[in-house]
């Protein structure tokens, strides 16, 4: 069995696809499956399910939830395996008992592809395309997102726009850069802070012998970063500049070599 988090919540159990009726039902699964394993209080719970507005008869809504949370749960599993929800004389914890959860399956395979980016960059980057392959959108989709939901959907954004750089950065090194410059511009549109992007998008422009672009990109992203937020493009970024007036050779050396790896933490 497997549980969907990175889009609309679903449930895979072979050929069978399954949904959670009701924003609460579904907020509970979640909560449950990003934690797995662990104890979550009753307090945690009403918390992540009624935010600061929980109704007189939280206590009881809650047994009610998880009752039907755990029938949906048995209806679609195997009878002598499959997720266990356990009542605790404190709260509740979900036993995967050998299902597993998209989001642990996207961590633990970019910490398979960063192992090997020096050793075997090829390896690396199929790794990195079938950990981005997961996503089917935003995380947690269609869930009314209690507090503890939203932090781990915004860490999880974050750590899929660094693997997908991480990714484009072996593109240019294994493919054609010409082929990740489309890309590249799009993603620095959409996150103009983020100067990693900058750095790749520079060295594939450079690299596809477009060396004046790869200039201005360069002094707009200076100018933008003085007028808007009064700093200073990056080390890396200045330095990546110098070696591109210079027509240096390490302008050649890997593009996932230049920036230092930011490590995935598991949001379980």
């Amino acid at each position: 069995m497997d549980f969907r988090l990175l889009g609309p919540l679903e449930i895979r159990a072979g050929d069978q696809v399954s949904t959670v009726g009701g924003a609460r039902q579904r907020t509970l699964l979640a909560i449950l499956l990003v934690d797995s394993g662990r104890l979550l209080s009753v307090d945690q719970l009403y918390g992540e399910l009624w935010g600061e507005a929980p109704p007189p008869t939280m206590g009881n809504s809650l047994q009610a939830h998880v009752y039907r949370l755990r029938r949906t749960l048995q209806q679609i599993s195997h009878p002598t395996a499959g997720p266990r929800l356990l009542n605790r004389s404190s709260g509740y914890v979900l036993e995967l008992n050998g299902a597993t959860v998209d989001t642990n399956t996207f961590h633990q395979t970019v910490s398979r592809a960063r192992a090997r980016m020096y050793t075997d960059p090829v390896a690396a980057h199929a790794l990195f395309k079938e950990a981005l392959s997961l996503w089917q959108g935003e995380p947690f989709q269609g869930i009314a997102q209690g507090p503890r939901c939203r932090s781990i959907a915004l860490q999880l954004k974050e750590e899929y726009l660094t693997a997908l750089e991480d990714k484009l950065s072996l593109d240019i090194d294994i493919a054609d850069p010409v082929r990740t410059i489309g890309e590249l511009k799009r993603m620095s549109a959409a996150h103009p802070w983020r100067e990693r992007i900058i750095e790749l998008l520079m060295l594939a422009l450079y690299r596809a012998g477009r060396q004046a672009e790869a200039l201005e990109t360069y002094y707009s992203t200076r100018r933008r970063l003085v007028e808007e937020l009064g700093i200073e493009p990056s080390v890396q970024l200045r330095e990546l500049l110098r070696e591109i007036l210079a027509q240096e050779t390490r302008t050649h050396r890997p593009a996932f070599a230049r920036s230092a790896r930011v490590p995935v933490t598991s949001g379980n």
